[in-house]
């Protein structure tokens, strides 16, 4: 098992066959070369209380070219592979690095790309349960300049989407992104689903006049909210649970 290190588990479990077999039978039985069945036997320390080695056992083959011609490679195109490196070596220095160094340059790259390469893209993915979460936003369409008779139309899309199944419905807005808009918006999209998830997000209305960012209005568009959502709780049916997957 080259190159695979050796647990403390497989150490022990090597020294209690060994009591009943010879070495080559104890290491076939533990799963391990009896080159390292000789090693345990001369030293019988277990790998965890090894010190790790951090120092390299050779000269660096690729000192001379790393930074003059590797890195600017790696610098340009990142993705590039390590069998493509070696052979870009190959041909501009021939018979100094040979196809028994490409691990060596493969890990060489990997250290690079870890410590001073790119960063990598960072995403958390969400995973979505059948009927659980349904979606409500308002998209801009001005910059589609859409006309009626030779006239600017300035609109916008009520836009909902089933979180799991990607069920999606939109209807023309011709107001802003009102309470009135989601209230119509979000009701007729659950009547074309023909039903309603358990939970609905949406992003906040803009109020239409300064009086609506008083606390009282506040309060009224969230009891109006309210209403909202327990009508949609009701609209719930057993059909609906039993025909369709969200």
């Amino acid at each position: 098992m080259s190159g695979t290190r050796i647990t403390d588990q497989q150490v022990r479990l090597y020294m209690n066959k060994r009591k009943h077999h010879p070495q080559e039978v104890a290491a076939a039985k533990t799963g391990i070369s009896v080159r390292t069945a000789r090693r345990i036997e001369r030293d019988a320390t277990l790998p965890s209380q090894k010190p790790r080695q951090s120092w390299r056992t050779r000269p660096d083959p690729f000192v001379d070219v790393w930074d003059s011609e590797v890195v600017p490679l790696l610098r340009n195109a990142p993705n590039l592979m390590g069998i493509t490196i070696l052979r870009k070596l190959q041909d501009d220095h021939p018979d100094r690095y040979p196809d028994s160094m490409r691990r060596t340059l493969e890990r060489r790259i990997r250290q690079w790309r870890a410590l001073e390469g790119p960063s990598l893209e960072v995403f958390f993915p969400q995973e979505h349960q059948p009927g659980v979460r349904g979606l409500s936003d308002f998209t801009d369409m001005s910059k589609l300049c859409v006309t009626i008779g030779g006239a600017p139309f300035g609109h916008r899309l009520y836009h909902f989407v089933l979180a799991f199944s990607r069920w999606e419905y939109a209807n023309v807005v011709e107001g802003g992104e009102s309470f009135e808009a989601l209230a119509a918006g979000l009701q007729n999209a659950l009547w074309q689903a023909g039903g309603s998830p358990h939970e609905h997000r949406s992003t906040a209305c803009r109020p239409p006049s300064r009086t609506c960012r008083s606390r009282r209005t506040s309060r009224h568009v969230m009891r109006r909210y309210s209403t909202i959502t327990a009508w949609r709780a009701r609209a719930i049916t057993a059909a609906w649970a039993t025909s369709m997957v969200w």
